[in-house]
Protein backbone atom coordinates (compact mmCIF):
# COMPACT_ATOMS: atom_id res chain seq x y z
CA UNK A 1 0.00 0.00 0.00
CA UNK A 2 1.18 3.54 -0.77
CA UNK A 3 -0.33 6.94 -0.08
CA UNK A 4 -0.59 10.06 -2.20
CA UNK A 5 1.76 12.96 -1.45
CA UNK A 6 0.27 15.70 0.70
CA UNK A 7 2.65 18.54 -0.19
CA UNK A 8 1.25 19.96 -3.45
CA UNK A 9 3.66 22.95 -3.39
CA UNK A 10 6.57 20.66 -4.34
CA UNK A 11 6.32 18.79 -7.62
CA UNK A 12 7.44 15.23 -8.27
CA UNK A 13 10.93 16.19 -9.44
CA UNK A 14 11.60 18.22 -6.29
CA UNK A 15 10.32 15.42 -4.06
CA UNK A 16 12.53 12.92 -5.92
CA UNK A 17 15.51 15.21 -5.31
CA UNK A 18 14.71 15.42 -1.59
CA UNK A 19 14.55 11.62 -1.37
CA UNK A 20 18.10 11.46 -2.76
CA UNK A 21 19.39 14.31 -0.62
CA UNK A 22 18.25 12.54 2.55
CA UNK A 23 20.05 9.29 1.76
CA UNK A 24 22.88 9.85 -0.69
CA UNK A 25 24.34 13.36 -0.52
CA UNK A 26 27.59 12.71 -2.40
CA UNK A 27 31.06 13.53 -1.13
CA UNK A 28 31.90 15.35 -4.34
CA UNK A 29 33.36 18.75 -5.20
CA UNK A 30 30.07 19.57 -6.95
CA UNK A 31 27.52 17.36 -5.17
CA UNK A 32 24.44 18.99 -6.69
CA UNK A 33 25.69 18.29 -10.19
CA UNK A 34 26.39 14.67 -9.16
CA UNK A 35 22.90 14.24 -7.71
CA UNK A 36 21.27 15.90 -10.67
CA UNK A 37 23.02 13.58 -13.13
CA UNK A 38 21.16 10.64 -11.64
CA UNK A 39 17.83 12.46 -11.75
CA UNK A 40 17.99 13.99 -15.22
CA UNK A 41 18.58 17.52 -13.86
CA UNK A 42 21.44 19.92 -14.38
CA UNK A 43 23.14 21.61 -11.43
CA UNK A 44 21.20 24.87 -11.85
CA UNK A 45 17.85 23.05 -11.70
CA UNK A 46 18.89 21.15 -8.57
CA UNK A 47 19.88 24.37 -6.79
CA UNK A 48 16.67 26.07 -7.91
CA UNK A 49 14.56 23.21 -6.58
CA UNK A 50 16.52 23.21 -3.33
CA UNK A 51 15.79 26.93 -2.97
CA UNK A 52 12.07 26.20 -3.45
CA UNK A 53 12.17 23.52 -0.75
CA UNK A 54 14.00 25.89 1.59
CA UNK A 55 11.43 28.63 0.95
CA UNK A 56 8.61 26.17 1.70
CA UNK A 57 10.26 25.35 5.03
CA UNK A 58 10.70 21.71 4.05
CA UNK A 59 14.51 21.61 4.24
CA UNK A 60 15.63 22.36 7.78
CA UNK A 61 19.39 21.91 7.32
CA UNK A 62 22.05 20.29 5.13
CA UNK A 63 24.99 19.12 7.19
CA UNK A 64 27.17 16.30 8.43
CA UNK A 65 25.40 13.82 10.70
CA UNK A 66 27.65 12.34 13.38
CA UNK A 67 27.04 9.51 15.81
CA UNK A 68 26.83 11.05 19.28
CA UNK A 69 28.09 8.06 21.23
CA UNK A 70 30.86 7.29 18.74
CA UNK A 71 32.19 10.79 19.45
CA UNK A 72 32.47 9.90 23.14
CA UNK A 73 29.32 11.66 24.32
CA UNK A 74 26.93 9.97 26.74
CA UNK A 75 23.27 10.33 25.82
CA UNK A 76 19.82 9.13 26.82
CA UNK A 77 16.16 9.46 26.08
CA UNK A 78 14.39 10.81 29.16
CA UNK A 79 10.73 10.47 30.07
CA UNK A 80 9.28 12.91 32.59
CA UNK A 81 5.92 13.09 34.29
CA UNK A 82 5.09 16.77 34.80
CA UNK A 83 1.93 18.40 36.11
CA UNK A 84 0.06 19.66 33.02
CA UNK A 85 -0.09 23.22 34.31
CA UNK A 86 3.72 23.24 34.64
CA UNK A 87 4.54 21.56 31.35
CA UNK A 88 5.40 24.68 29.33
CA UNK A 89 7.71 25.99 32.07
CA UNK A 90 9.35 22.58 32.47
CA UNK A 91 9.95 22.45 28.71
CA UNK A 92 11.69 25.84 28.82
CA UNK A 93 13.97 24.59 31.61
CA UNK A 94 14.83 21.45 29.64
CA UNK A 95 15.36 23.35 26.39
CA UNK A 96 17.96 25.61 28.01
CA UNK A 97 20.38 22.69 28.20
CA UNK A 98 22.72 22.74 25.16
CA UNK A 99 22.75 18.93 24.99
CA UNK A 100 18.98 18.68 24.55
CA UNK A 101 18.33 18.23 20.85
CA UNK A 102 14.72 16.96 20.84
CA UNK A 103 11.93 17.73 23.29
CA UNK A 104 8.28 16.77 22.81
CA UNK A 105 5.01 16.58 24.66
CA UNK A 106 3.51 13.12 24.13
CA UNK A 107 0.08 11.68 24.82
CA UNK A 108 0.96 9.64 27.92
CA UNK A 109 1.19 10.10 31.70
CA UNK A 110 4.91 10.46 31.00
CA UNK A 111 4.15 13.59 29.03
CA UNK A 112 7.57 15.20 28.43
CA UNK A 113 10.15 13.28 26.36
CA UNK A 114 13.57 14.61 25.45
CA UNK A 115 17.03 13.47 24.42
CA UNK A 116 20.04 14.83 26.26
CA UNK A 117 23.76 14.34 25.72
CA UNK A 118 26.94 15.36 27.54
CA UNK A 119 30.59 15.46 26.43
CA UNK A 120 33.17 13.00 27.74
CA UNK A 121 34.01 13.46 31.41
CA UNK A 122 30.51 14.49 32.54
CA UNK A 123 28.06 12.43 34.59
CA UNK A 124 24.90 12.24 32.46
CA UNK A 125 22.76 10.71 35.23
CA UNK A 126 23.69 13.58 37.52
CA UNK A 127 22.68 16.07 34.83
CA UNK A 128 19.32 14.33 34.35
CA UNK A 129 18.71 14.47 38.10
CA UNK A 130 19.44 18.20 38.05
CA UNK A 131 16.95 18.65 35.22
CA UNK A 132 14.40 16.64 37.21
CA UNK A 133 14.78 19.06 40.12
CA UNK A 134 14.80 22.20 37.98
CA UNK A 135 11.73 21.08 36.01
CA UNK A 136 9.97 20.07 39.23
CA UNK A 137 9.02 16.79 37.60
CA UNK A 138 6.89 14.27 39.49
CA UNK A 139 8.81 11.33 38.04
CA UNK A 140 11.76 10.93 35.66
CA UNK A 141 12.97 7.81 33.86
CA UNK A 142 16.39 7.68 32.24
CA UNK A 143 16.34 5.48 29.14
CA UNK A 144 19.79 5.18 27.55
CA UNK A 145 20.34 3.02 24.49
CA UNK A 146 21.25 -0.55 25.44
CA UNK A 147 21.48 -1.64 21.81
CA UNK A 148 21.17 0.36 18.59
CA UNK A 149 19.29 -1.54 15.91
CA UNK A 150 18.83 1.40 13.57
CA UNK A 151 19.14 5.15 13.26
CA UNK A 152 18.51 7.12 10.08
CA UNK A 153 15.55 9.32 9.13
CA UNK A 154 14.53 9.22 5.46
CA UNK A 155 11.04 10.53 4.81
CA UNK A 156 9.29 9.08 1.76
CA UNK A 157 8.75 12.33 -0.15
CA UNK A 158 7.71 10.63 -3.38
CA UNK A 159 5.14 8.48 -1.54
CA UNK A 160 6.21 5.36 -3.42
CA UNK A 161 7.18 3.32 -0.37
CA UNK A 162 4.82 0.60 0.83
CA UNK A 163 3.89 0.56 4.51
CA UNK A 164 5.71 -2.75 4.94
CA UNK A 165 8.70 -1.87 2.69
CA UNK A 166 11.99 -3.17 4.05
CA UNK A 167 15.66 -2.30 3.65
CA UNK A 168 19.04 -2.48 5.34
CA UNK A 169 19.51 -0.03 8.24
CA UNK A 170 21.92 2.82 7.46
CA UNK A 171 23.64 2.88 10.87
CA UNK A 172 23.66 0.13 13.51
CA UNK A 173 25.38 -0.92 16.73
CA UNK A 174 28.03 -2.77 14.74
CA UNK A 175 29.14 0.40 12.95
CA UNK A 176 29.04 2.32 16.23
CA UNK A 177 31.21 -0.32 17.90
CA UNK A 178 33.72 0.03 15.07
CA UNK A 179 34.02 3.74 15.86
CA UNK A 180 34.25 3.13 19.60
CA UNK A 181 37.36 1.07 18.94
CA UNK A 182 39.08 4.09 17.36
CA UNK A 183 40.02 7.52 18.65
CA UNK A 184 39.33 11.04 17.44
CA UNK A 185 42.29 13.27 16.71
CA UNK A 186 42.49 17.02 17.27
CA UNK A 187 42.21 17.37 13.48
CA UNK A 188 39.01 15.28 13.51
CA UNK A 189 37.46 17.50 16.18
CA UNK A 190 38.38 20.61 14.20
CA UNK A 191 36.66 19.08 11.16
CA UNK A 192 33.53 18.17 13.16
CA UNK A 193 33.23 21.74 14.44
CA UNK A 194 33.51 23.05 10.87
CA UNK A 195 30.88 20.73 9.37
CA UNK A 196 28.06 20.62 11.92
CA UNK A 197 26.44 23.83 10.66
CA UNK A 198 24.08 24.31 7.72
CA UNK A 199 25.60 24.24 4.22
CA UNK A 200 25.34 27.22 1.94
CA UNK A 201 23.19 26.50 -1.12
CA UNK A 202 25.99 26.94 -3.63
CA UNK A 203 27.49 24.75 -6.34
CA UNK A 204 30.53 23.87 -4.20
CA UNK A 205 29.17 23.71 -0.61
CA UNK A 206 32.34 22.11 0.75
CA UNK A 207 34.25 25.24 -0.32
CA UNK A 208 33.46 27.32 2.80
CA UNK A 209 34.44 24.35 4.96
CA UNK A 210 37.79 24.15 3.18
CA UNK A 211 38.30 27.87 3.67
CA UNK A 212 37.52 27.61 7.39
CA UNK A 213 39.98 24.74 7.77
CA UNK A 214 42.69 26.32 5.62
CA UNK A 215 42.83 23.49 3.09
CA UNK A 216 41.44 22.59 -0.33
CA UNK A 217 38.09 20.90 -1.01
CA UNK A 218 39.67 17.57 -1.94
CA UNK A 219 41.29 17.44 1.50
CA UNK A 220 37.87 18.10 3.08
CA UNK A 221 36.41 15.17 1.15
CA UNK A 222 39.30 12.88 2.13
CA UNK A 223 38.82 13.75 5.80
CA UNK A 224 35.06 13.20 5.53
CA UNK A 225 35.56 9.77 3.97
CA UNK A 226 38.00 8.87 6.73
CA UNK A 227 35.52 9.79 9.46
CA UNK A 228 32.82 7.83 7.64
CA UNK A 229 34.99 4.73 7.22
CA UNK A 230 35.89 4.83 10.91
CA UNK A 231 32.19 5.07 11.87
CA UNK A 232 32.10 8.56 13.39
CA UNK A 233 30.34 10.22 10.46
CA UNK A 234 27.05 8.62 9.50
CA UNK A 235 26.56 10.68 6.35
CA UNK A 236 26.01 14.16 4.93
CA UNK A 237 22.32 14.71 4.27
CA UNK A 238 19.39 17.07 4.00
CA UNK A 239 17.41 17.19 7.24
CA UNK A 240 13.73 17.82 6.56
CA UNK A 241 11.14 19.58 8.68
CA UNK A 242 8.72 16.69 9.16
CA UNK A 243 5.55 18.71 9.52
CA UNK A 244 6.32 21.11 6.67
CA UNK A 245 7.15 18.09 4.51
CA UNK A 246 3.67 16.71 5.21
CA UNK A 247 4.67 14.08 7.79
CA UNK A 248 2.45 15.22 10.63
CA UNK A 249 2.19 11.84 12.37
CA UNK A 250 5.24 11.22 14.55
CA UNK A 251 4.62 7.95 16.37
CA UNK A 252 6.89 6.36 18.95
CA UNK A 253 5.88 2.70 18.96
CA UNK A 254 7.11 0.94 22.10
CA UNK A 255 7.04 -2.84 22.47
CA UNK A 256 6.95 -5.14 25.51
CA UNK A 257 9.28 -7.89 24.32
CA UNK A 258 10.46 -10.98 26.23
CA UNK A 259 14.15 -10.57 27.05
CA UNK A 260 15.23 -13.53 24.94
CA UNK A 261 13.44 -12.14 21.85
CA UNK A 262 14.77 -8.57 21.97
CA UNK A 263 17.66 -9.06 19.46
CA UNK A 264 15.41 -10.83 16.95
CA UNK A 265 12.52 -8.38 17.29
CA UNK A 266 14.76 -5.30 17.25
CA UNK A 267 16.50 -6.37 14.06
CA UNK A 268 13.18 -7.16 12.38
CA UNK A 269 11.56 -3.84 13.26
CA UNK A 270 14.71 -1.99 12.14
CA UNK A 271 14.23 -3.48 8.67
CA UNK A 272 11.07 -1.43 8.10
CA UNK A 273 11.89 1.59 5.95
CA UNK A 274 9.16 3.67 7.61
CA UNK A 275 10.93 3.09 10.94
CA UNK A 276 13.67 5.70 11.39
CA UNK A 277 14.99 4.69 14.84
CA UNK A 278 14.98 1.39 16.70
CA UNK A 279 16.61 0.80 20.09
CA UNK A 280 16.62 -1.46 23.10
CA UNK A 281 16.13 0.60 26.27
CA UNK A 282 15.80 -0.28 29.99
CA UNK A 283 12.45 -1.07 31.57
CA UNK A 284 10.94 0.04 34.89
CA UNK A 285 8.02 -1.12 37.01
CA UNK A 286 5.90 1.66 35.51
CA UNK A 287 7.43 1.27 32.01
CA UNK A 288 7.63 -2.32 30.70
CA UNK A 289 8.53 -1.50 27.08
CA UNK A 290 12.05 -2.51 26.03
CA UNK A 291 12.07 -1.90 22.25
CA UNK A 292 11.45 1.60 20.88
CA UNK A 293 10.75 2.42 17.25
CA UNK A 294 9.97 5.75 15.58
CA UNK A 295 7.44 5.63 12.74
CA UNK A 296 6.83 8.62 10.46
CA UNK A 297 3.89 9.00 8.11
CA UNK A 298 1.67 11.67 6.60
CA UNK A 299 -1.26 10.49 8.71
CA UNK A 300 -1.86 8.75 12.02
CA UNK A 301 -3.60 5.96 10.11
CA UNK A 302 -0.34 5.22 8.29
CA UNK A 303 1.59 5.00 11.56
CA UNK A 304 -1.06 2.74 13.04
CA UNK A 305 -1.07 0.54 9.94
CA UNK A 306 2.71 0.18 10.11
CA UNK A 307 2.60 -0.70 13.81
CA UNK A 308 -0.15 -3.26 13.17
CA UNK A 309 1.85 -4.83 10.35
CA UNK A 310 4.87 -5.12 12.64
CA UNK A 311 2.73 -6.59 15.41
CA UNK A 312 1.36 -9.26 13.10
CA UNK A 313 4.83 -10.19 11.85
CA UNK A 314 6.52 -10.43 15.26
CA UNK A 315 3.53 -11.82 17.15
CA UNK A 316 3.64 -9.18 19.88
CA UNK A 317 0.43 -7.36 20.71
CA UNK A 318 1.51 -5.56 23.88
CA UNK A 319 2.60 -2.24 22.46
CA UNK A 320 1.67 1.43 22.50
CA UNK A 321 2.10 4.23 20.01
CA UNK A 322 2.82 7.59 21.61
CA UNK A 323 2.34 10.69 19.47
CA UNK A 324 4.07 14.04 19.84
CA UNK A 325 1.44 16.73 20.32
CA UNK A 326 3.85 19.64 20.82
CA UNK A 327 7.40 20.08 19.53
CA UNK A 328 9.29 22.14 22.10
CA UNK A 329 12.74 21.77 20.57
CA UNK A 330 14.39 20.07 17.61
CA UNK A 331 17.97 20.86 16.60
CA UNK A 332 21.13 19.08 15.49
CA UNK A 333 23.20 18.40 18.59
CA UNK A 334 26.24 20.73 18.74
CA UNK A 335 29.56 19.02 19.49
CA UNK A 336 32.76 20.25 21.11
CA UNK A 337 31.47 23.66 22.17
CA UNK A 338 31.86 25.59 25.44
CA UNK A 339 28.13 25.87 26.15
CA UNK A 340 28.06 22.59 28.10
CA UNK A 341 30.46 23.85 30.76
CA UNK A 342 28.63 27.19 30.89
CA UNK A 343 25.34 25.39 31.57
CA UNK A 344 26.95 23.37 34.35
CA UNK A 345 27.93 26.60 36.14
CA UNK A 346 24.48 28.16 35.76
CA UNK A 347 22.69 24.94 36.65
CA UNK A 348 24.57 24.42 39.90
CA UNK A 349 23.49 27.84 41.10
CA UNK A 350 19.88 27.38 39.92
CA UNK A 351 19.53 23.94 41.51
CA UNK A 352 20.78 25.37 44.81
CA UNK A 353 18.03 28.01 44.67
CA UNK A 354 15.30 25.46 43.91
CA UNK A 355 16.30 23.17 46.79
CA UNK A 356 17.01 25.99 49.29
Amino acid sequence: MTTAPVKPGLDERTRALLDVMQEAFPLDVRPYAAMGAGLGMDEAEVLERLAQARAAGVVRQICAIYDTKALGYSSALVAMKVAPERLAQAARVINAHPGVSHNYRRNHSFNLWFTVAMPPGHDLSEVIQRLHVLAQAESTREMPTLHLFKIGVTLDMTATRAVDARGEPEYTQERRNHALGAALTAEDIEFIRATQGDFEDIAEPFGPVAEALGCDVETVLIRARSLSERGFLRRFAAILNHRQAGFRANGMAVWQVPQERIPEVGRFIAGYRNVSHCYERPTYEDWPYSVFSMIHHQKVAGVEETAQAISREIGITDYQVLYSTTEYKKIRLPYFIDAYDHWETLCTAAAAEVTA
